[in-house]
């Protein structure tokens, strides 16, 4: 039986959905060329698993095997927390704003520490809100890269794409203003849904 390989997801949207806050051309780019080399890159890593040649380097291969099936894993959680500004953005509801009114103290609060943990992630990276399971609370993660950083079984609740690639075209290198531009197309029913099915 053949094994499984990693496929690039459709989007739930149009690549022009998302204007103006990430653009068509912003978007196709990030999704065809971006998504897709993580995908392409972990299939390439599972056949040499498969293979096992000669030269097989395991601690190389595991570290690069995390680097881009933690690339294409974000990626997918990325596309589905984001939306058409007419039906995203705002402030959240339902069962997410409880939470983060009793971990953050208020919206505004934990809207300006994850908008910090974005802006402040060093060199290439993602800002990611999860959950404790044990401690039932909230947590911000600056993820460097794709899997630095990352605490084990946490789950991810909403991601924030703070590489380059994520907005050079639209915002060139300031990335305070994509970040700002991101709070318009959050898909909080989503991020919602993702917390309400760990409870």
């Amino acid at each position: 039986m053949a094994k499984k390989m990693y496929e690039l997801p459709a989007l739930p949207y149009d690549y022009g959905a998302l204007a103006p806050y990430i653009s068509e051309e912003q978007l196709k780019i990030h999704h065809q060329k971006h998504h897709q080399a993580y995908v392409d890159g972990a299939n390439a890593l599972l056949q040499k698993f498969d293979s096992r040649p000669d030269e097989f380097d395991i601690k190389a291969v595991a570290k690069e095997l995390s680097f881009h099936v933690g690339g294409f894993a974000l990626h997918k959680l990325f596309w589905k927390n984001l939306g058409p500004a007419e039906e995203c953005g705002g402030e959240p509801t339902g069962t997410i704003a409880k939470y983060i009114e009793d971990d953050f103290g208020s919206f505004e609060r934990f809207k300006q520490e994850f908008s910090q943990a974005a802006i402040g992630t060093e060199g290439s990276g993602w800002a990611v809100l999860t959950r404790c399971k044990v401690t039932d609370r909230l947590f911000i993660m600056q993820v460097e890269k794709h899997n630095v950083n990352v605490i084990p079984k946490f789950p991810v609740l909403m991601v924030l794409d703070v590489w380059e690639h994520a907005y050079y075209l639209d915002y060139k290198n300031v990335r305070p203003d994509y970040v700002a531009a991101f709070w318009n197309i959050v898909k909080w029913d989503e991020v919602n849904q993702r917390l309400e099915e760990l409870l």
